[in-house]
C-alpha cells in the first residue's frame, strides 16, 4: 500500500502539470482560432478534461466483466462525475475566488457570459434528467433511442458553441505558451503538440491515480460501491477543479466555469449514453446510492443557479453551498444500504 500511496502523490503532481499545459494551450489555440470563450470553455476544455472520468466506465463496463464488478464500478463512474462537477467542483471553485480575491478585479463576485452559463445549466438539467428517468424505461430499444436523443442533445449544444463570434482576450493578455516561451505568438502546430501532450498526460496520470487508488483503498477495506461512488470521481475530476482555479486567479471567469458546467453537459449526455446502451440501467443497477447522488446533482444546481437567476449575479460564497451538499451526501450514504 505505500507505493501505491507514493503513486498517488506522482500521478497528482503529473494532473496539475497537466492542467497548467492545457489550459494555456486552449486559451493560445482559442486565439489563434478565433474563437468564441464560450466555445473554449464549454466545450475544448470541458471535454478534453472530461476524458480521464469517461474512459473509466468506458474500460470497466467493456473490460472489466471477468473482474465481477465491471458493471458496478462503470455505472458508479458515470453518475459520480455529473456528482461531484455540481458539487465538490463548485466549492473548489468558490474557495479559489476567496484565495485571489485581493488580485481579482472583480473581488468576490464572478464576470461571466450569463448567455453561455444559462446555456449549460439548462442542457444539464434536461440532459440529465432524461438519462436518470430512461433507467425506468423497460424496453431495450426505449433506451437505445434515448442514447441517440443524448446524443443528438449534445450536437445541438456543441453548434449552439460553435456559432458564438466573441473571441478570447488579445494575445498580449495571455502567458507565453509553455513549450515556446520565446515566440510572441506561437505557431498554431505548437500550440496543438503542447495541448495532445497534456491531454495525454491527464490521461495517463488520471489512470494511475485511479489504479493506485483502488489498490489503497482495497487495503483499507474499502467497499467497491463507494470506491465507484466517491474516490474515483474525486480523482478523474481534478483536471476539472484545477484548471478552474488556473482561470480564476487569471478573471477568466467565464472559461472557469463553463470548463465545469460543460464539463456536466457533456457528462449527462455521452457517458450516460454508454451506460443506456452498455449496462443495465435500472434503478436497481443504479442502486439507492446512485440516484441519491443523481438527485444531489440536479437539485444542488437547480438551487444555486436558481439564486444566480433571482440575484442577477454569481459569487464565491454562492458556489461554496457544493462543499454542503457534498457532505450531506456523504453522511446520507452512511444511512443507505449499501
Amino acid at each position: 500500500m505505500l507505493v501505491g500511496v507514493i503513486f498517488l502523490v506522482l500521478s497528482l503532481a503529473a494532473i496539475l502539470l497537466a492542467a497548467e499545459l492545457f489550459t494555456n494551450a486552449l486559451e493560445w489555440f482559442g486565439r489563434r482560432a478565433h474563437l468564441a470563450e464560450g466555445l473554449v470553455g464549454s466545450v475544448l476544455a470541458a471535454v478534453g478534461t472530461a476524458l480521464p472520468e469517461t474512459l473509466i466506465p468506458i474500460v470497466a463496463v467493456l473490460a472489466g466483466s471477468g473482474l465481477g464488478h465491471g458493471q458496478e464500478v462503470g455505472i458508479g463512474a458515470i453518475l459520480g462525475a455529473p456528482f461531484m462537477l455540481s458539487t465538490l467542483a463548485m466549492f473548489v471553485t468558490g474557495a479559489s475566488i476567496f484565495a485571489f480575491r485581493r488580485r481579482r478585479r472583480s473581488g468576490l463576485a464572478l464576470e461571466v457570459n450569463q448567455r453561455v452559463l444559462a446555456r449549460d445549466v439548462s442542457f444539464f438539467l434536461l440532459a440529465y434528467s432524461l438519462g436518470i428517468a430512461g433507467a425506468f424505461l423497460p424496453l431495450r430499444a426505449a433506451k437505445l433511442a434515448l442514447a441517440a436523443i443524448l446524443l443528438g442533445l449534445y450536437g445541438w449544444y456543441v453548434s449552439l458553441h460553435a456559432r458564438e463570434v466573441a473571441p478570447l482576450q488579445h494575445a498580449e493578455e495571455l502567458d507565453p505558451l509553455h513549450f515556446a516561451r520565446a515566440e510572441r505568438v506561437p505557431g498554431l502546430p505548437i500550440v496543438l503538440c503542447q495541448a495532445f501532450a497534456a491531454l495525454a498526460l491527464i490521461v495517463g496520470g488520471a489512470y494511475f491515480f485511479v489504479q493506485n487508488v483502488s489498490i489503497v483503498a482495497e487495503g483499507l477495506g474499502v467497499p467497491a460501491l463507494v470506491l465507484a461512488l466517491i474516490v474515483a470521481p474525486v480523482a478523474t475530476e481534478l483536471p476539472e477543479k484545477f484548471n478552474s482555479v488556473l482561470w480564476v486567479s487569471r478573471n477568466r471567469d467565464t472559461l472557469a466555469l463553463g470548463n465545469i458546467t460543460g464539463a456536466m453537459v457533456f457528462q449527462s449526455c455521452v457517458p450516460v449514453s454508454f451506460g443506456l446502451v452498455f449496462t443495465e440501467w435500472s434503478p436497481a443497477a443504479l442502486g439507492a446510492s446512485g440516484m441519491a447522488s443523481a438527485a444531489i446533482a440536479l437539485v444542488s444546481t437547480v438551487v444555486l443557479f436558481g439564486v444566480v437567476a433571482n440575484l442577477g449575479k454569481l459569487s464565491g460564497p454562492a458556489l461554496l453551498s457544493g462543499g454542503a451538499w457534498y457532505l450531506g451526501y456523504l453522511a446520507l450514504l452512511a444511512l443507505l444500504p449499501l
